[in-house]
């Protein structure tokens, strides 16, 4: 078959239904992701069902160049338009010659699981993650618990977009009954609190609604729903736990029924943010290091990788250098943090974002935000008569920012990012004070992390799924520093006029 693979073109129109549109730059660094588009939106479409096909083509296509075999695990999350994908997917995968195994709606980590449950290698799960309704897009792998990194995303990238199938045919269509039930009993299976917890539960009317609650009532605890109702529109805010507005309405339902502990997770389930008790808004890798503390005191030695998105702490907590426990900072992102985490045998990843990774024998490698639930209310288990903010509060105080995005176009904002870490090595190299201090660190395995003489530290680097730059400060000194580091990177950040507003500040 002989597919017209196109860049643009709009809806409405003769070339829309009969050419594949694929817009290059929905090939990410580690998944795909798409504007499709929903009704009212004038906001040109960057994918259609026929471009999903052919990724399907060439998904299916890379596969059997892999020589990985020809099953595959797909999936999908809860928007009007995903099973649609999916479906259309499918087609792809099949005239490809792939044996597609469906296991319906679900969240990332389920159909990361079905490739342990069903023995299948591969794995496509149809999902924007935590993106605004009418985005779409994939997350893939070939080897579990992996997922695409670099290589197979340019692979894929170049198949598609030359039209480079092999259409073998042989495709065969199974769907797996139940796998809701098989998920959430593995899920559950072996954990059991002995402290009664009041956990509210927030799903921001993402997928995670239909899953996150009964798991938590499995375990033992009482379960406060909160935007658990399924609804693609996402009435109320994005189901994303680093996003304020989600965090705020955990805060506010935690102070006002008296819950232990607030976890919000992300639109397709991989990810979970945490409130404590007094309504104070965790940000993810605190969570991580109070998590670090409780797993080293049970596993002497352990290693943990994190992102460079992440406190310092890590590296300095007195709890954590007592119990001998080494921590590696690594590049943001899933893909790229599941490789590491499986590459030098850490226990546990821990990314800003909310992605947490345990290996065995906590979980099998991959991100699962309903795992680092479990995982959080275990540690409170092994903690009685402390709750979620005194453990808070026995971290050292540091003084950080929320993640912040200002928005720069996919096809620039590589290039900003570039001449950022290039300004900082000359300055690093001449010897210039920054931000009143002299550099002592340039961390550049993701973009640039700028340490000063005390510690307080900033980060730019380019958003893997987003049209974004991503800008995080923290000081370790005072809200003072926090800000002079801030408002001396946001300079450098300004000389480039393709940067944006911010979408949050602090």
């Amino acid at each position: 078959m002989t597919f017209k693979i196109v860049g643009e073109t709009k809806p409405n129109t003769f070339a829309f239904e009969t050419s594949a549109l694929v817009k290059p730059t929905g090939f990410r660094e580690y998944d795909a992701r798409w504007w499709f588009g929903h009704p009212g939106s004038d906001k040109v479409p960057e994918l259609n069902l026929i471009g999903v096909q052919a990724l399907g083509m060439g998904l299916g296509t890379l596969i059997h160049r892999l020589g990985v075999g020809p099953d595959i695990v797909v999936g999908h999350d809860f928007r009007s338009y995903s099973l649609s994908i999916k479906l259309a997917l499918t087609a792809g995968l099949m005239a490809a010659g792939v044996r597609v195994k469906d296991i319906g709606l679900a969240l990332s980590p389920m159909a990361y699981f079905a490739q342990f449950a069903l023995d299948t290698p591969s794995v496509a799960m149809v999902t924007a993650s935590h993106n605004e309704n009418g985005w779409t897009g994939v997350k893939m792998g070939a080897a579990r618990p992996l997922t695409f990194g670099p290589d197979e995303m340019s692979a894929l990238k170049k198949i598609v977009l030359e039209g480079d199938f092999d259409l073998t045919g042989g495709g065969a269509y199974e769907f797996v009954p139940d796998f809701r039930k098989t998920y959430l009993d593995d899920l559950t299976k072996g954990h059991r609190i002995s402290r009664k917890l009041k956990v509210v539960a927030a799903c921001g009317n993402g997928t995670a609604g239909a899953f996150a609650p009964e798991a938590l009532e499995r375990i033992g605890c009482e379960v406060i729903p909160l935007d658990v109702e399924l609804d693609h529109s996402f009435p109320h805010y994005n189901p994303n736990p680093e996003d304020m507005h989600m965090l705020h309405a955990i805060r506010d339902k935690v102070l006002e029924t008296g819950a232990d502990v607030g976890l919000g997770f992300d639109g397709d389930g991989d990810r979970c943010g945490v409130v404590d008790n007094e309504g104070n808004e965790i940000f993810a890798d605190k969570v991580g290091v109070m998590l670090a503390r409780d797993i080293s005191a049970i596993h002497p030695n352990s290693v943990f990788v994190v992102d460079v998105k992440s406190t310092g702490l890590f590296a300095t907590d007195p709890v954590l250098r007592r119990n001998e426990a080494r921590t590696d900072y690594w590049k943001t992102g899933h893909s790229y943090m599941k490789r590491r985490v499986t590459e030098i045998g850490a226990i546990a990843g821990f990314e800003k974002s909310g992605h947490y990774f345990f290996n065995p024998p906590i979980g099998r490698g991959y991100d699962d935000g309903l795992v680092t639930a479990i995982a959080i209310c275990e540690m409170l288990d092994r903690n009685p008569g402390r709750s979620m903010a005194d453990l808070y509060r026995d971290l050292p105080l540091t003084y950080g920012t929320p993640t912040m995005s200002p928005h720069c176009p996919d096809e620039v904002k590589y290039g900003v990012v570039d001449r950022v870490v290039a300004d900082f090595a000359a300055m690093k190299q001449s010897g210039a004070t920054f931000a009143g201090q002299k550099i002592v660190d340039l961390i550049t395995v993701n973009g640039v992390r700028v340490v000063a003489e005390d510690g307080t530290w900033g980060l730019v680097r380019a958003s893997s799924n987003k049209p974004e730059i991503v800008v995080v400060v923290e000081s370790p000194v005072s809200s003072e520093r926090r800000r002079e580091m801030f408002n001396a990177l946001d300079a450098v950040l300004r000389r480039s006029p393709e940067v944006g507003a911010y979408n949050q500040t602090f």
